[in-house]
């Protein structure tokens, strides 16, 4: 099956479209709340933003995760021996801990110096993350 999705000549480019439309959502959707968390536009209510906010980033990592784990079928073994998939998927876990963190210890509710750094780390490490899927592309 996946070699199949590998060789027709629509299906890796429809997956890496539906991985782009998952990254511009979570990323997208992450700056806009970064934004308010420091400080801009502070009239728009913080919780009812977050929580869509949040909603849309869970639906762009579904699609994101969901096409990549299909992309990644189609050449596993290549991806595995390679380095920068490696730290993309570390890259990856950190987001995730990050994230895990920032909502464990409500920072939503407190607006601090460790919400504001976990929001602003959270927006570096998916950048690194996007960077380090498309200098994939090239290793």
């Amino acid at each position: 099956m996946f070699a199949s999705l590998a060789a027709h000549p629509w299906a890796y480019p429809a997956l890496e479209v539906v991985h782009l439309i998952g990254i511009a959502l979570i990323l997208g959707n992450l700056v806009l709340l970064e934004c308010r968390v420091l400080g801009v536009a502070p009239s728009l209510p913080l919780v009812p933003l977050a929580r869509l906010s949040s909603a849309l980033a869970v639906i762009g990592f579904l699609f994101a995760a969901a096409s990549g784990l299909l992309m990644f079928a189609t050449q596993a073994g290549e991806l595995l021996a390679n380095r920068v998939f490696t730290l993309k998927m570390v890259a990856l876990m950190l987001a995730g801990g990050n994230a895990a963190w920032f909502h464990g210890r409500g920072s939503l509710a407190r607006l601090d110096a460790i919400a504001k750094l976990q929001i602003v780390m959270s927006s570096l490490i998916w950048i690194a993350v996007i960077a380090l899927g498309r200098w994939l592309a090239y290793s």
